[in-house]
């Protein structure tokens, strides 16, 4: 009879990618401030093969591989398949899908419908319990849902910062714990407006950043997309799908890669990222097809028109870890990979395709990205033979709405897209005192 696991806080150190020193984590280190050229920084796991928990762990099945300290309640792991309809459809023998959604059919249950979960659940272990501060989320939508539900679960407290014009993303299937607050940019705004204002918040002492791709836990929870598709297949893929508006899952996976090569037991192949953007809100596009490490000017008043145009405003980031040591640049280069480009109208096709083949919705990001693969397939720029991962990041909402009564988070203050810092401040240290 197998011995019963007990949990016990990951053992990791960090190292920084420009210069390779490694170092100890002070706790909620997002950087290597002895790093003289902008640079992420990774955590080296004292795991150095994966060994996975048991399915009840949840997204803690692979905390070997994840910088946590507890585990919180209500988390769920992505879910890896082999692909028929898909597959046959498209002529390709071994497609697989990792889902991140709400599905029980195949065992997908992430009530939030999409992969921030994976973050969210890994980001929030990593703080130390009954912590003094709050922690700060800006968000496009998905995120903020995933971290709002983690946090009210587990009594967090929490500030979010959202477009007011993405509120409708904030939907939940029960009212949320009043630990969680949400404050808004207003109508025209978009996610760098939101996190303009998140950092005006960040200016009281009482709030810290949660660090987005800065932050190890966040890339490491992305990871386990990764981790579940290569322990169900029995090897690193060839090429792995997914859209991106950061890029910081595709840097998560690139990770999980060299992790999995130093595991021994998968493969030695590097998979080739095949990232997406939205049309006609693609940068980081831009940026790669003219092989720029830095991103080239985008008018803010164009950037917030195409935003608006986008079906994934999830999508929507204008500033994103592209250019930096250990960013979306490096990842592409070193993977041979590339980023390409889906039309509105692709995407919709692609998520109606899926839906009548796979049996499930899927978000407009993952239509993005199905788009795409059906784009490469139908051009032959990849072997019908090779191993393919999917990541399908948000699925299952229709599914999930289905009969149920939503309930909608609503926003304290809804602030201009210029306001005051002292306002913002004094404003949002008054919601954890009333």
């Amino acid at each position: 009879m197998k011995q019963k696991t007990e949990f016990k806080p990951t053992e990791y150190t960090l190292e920084c990618v420009a210069t390779g020193r490694e170092f100890a984590d002070a706790g909620w280190t997002l950087d290597d401030r002895e790093s003289k050229s902008p640079s992420l920084i990774r955590a080296k796991y004292a795991a150095k093969q994966l060994d996975v928990k048991p399915e009840e762990w949840g997204l803690y099945k692979f905390c070997d591989w994840l910088p946590v300290k507890r585990m919180l309640r209500g988390s769920s792991a992505p879910v890896t398949y082999k692909s028929e309809g898909l597959a046959k459809s498209l002529g390709l023998e071994n497609l697989y899908i990792t889902l991140n959604g709400w599905f029980p059919e195949r065992g997908a249950a992430m009530k939030t419908c999409s992969f921030k979960e994976t973050e969210a659940y890994s980001v929030c272990a990593r703080a130390e319990e009954n912590a003094e501060r709050i922690l700060v989320v800006a968000s496009a939508g998905n995120t903020a849902r995933a971290f709002a539900k983690v946090c009210s679960d587990n009594k967090i407290k929490l500030l979010l910062s959202v477009p007011e014009d993405n509120l409708s993303a904030l939907w939940f299937d029960e009212p949320l714990d009043p630990c969680v607050k949400l404050i808004a940019s207003e109508k025209g705004g978009d996610y760098f407006d939101a996190i303009h204002l998140s950092n005006l918040a960040l200016k009281s002492p009482k709030f810290y950043a949660e660090g987005g791709a800065k932050n190890i836990a966040r890339r490491d929870g992305m990871a386990t997309t990764v981790l579940s598709a290569v322990t169900t297949i029995g090897r690193i893929p060839d090429y792995y799908f997914q859209a991106v508006g950061s890029g910081t899952g595709a840097i998560a996976a690139w990770e999980a890669n060299l992790r999995l090569i130093e595991d021994g037991r998968f493969g030695t192949n590097t998979m080739r990222l095949m990232v997406s953007q939205n049309a006609p809100f693609v940068p980081m596009y831009d940026a790669w097809r003219v092989d720029s490490r830095q991103m080239l000017p985008y008018d803010d008043d164009k950037a917030r028109r195409d935003v608006e145009i986008i079906d994934a405003k999830v999508l929507s980031n204008r500033k994103p870890p592209y250019g930096l040591r250990g960013g979306l640049y490096d990842a592409l280069k070193a993977t041979d990979g590339d980023i390409l480009v889906a039309t509105n109208t692709q995407a919709r096709k692609a998520r109606q395709l899926f839906k009548e083949l796979e049996g499930v919705d899927i978000h407009p990001a993952a239509g993005v990205a199905t788009a795409t693969l059906i784009k490469a397939v139908s051009e032959n720029k990849i072997d019908r033979k090779a191993t393919i991962m999917l990541n399908i990041t948000g699925a299952g909402e229709e599914l999930m709405k289905n009969g149920r009564e939503m309930w909608y988070l609503k926003p304290s203050h809804v602030f201009p897209l210029t306001p005051d810092a002292e306002d913002v401040v004094s404003k949002v240290e008054n919601l954890f005192t009333e």
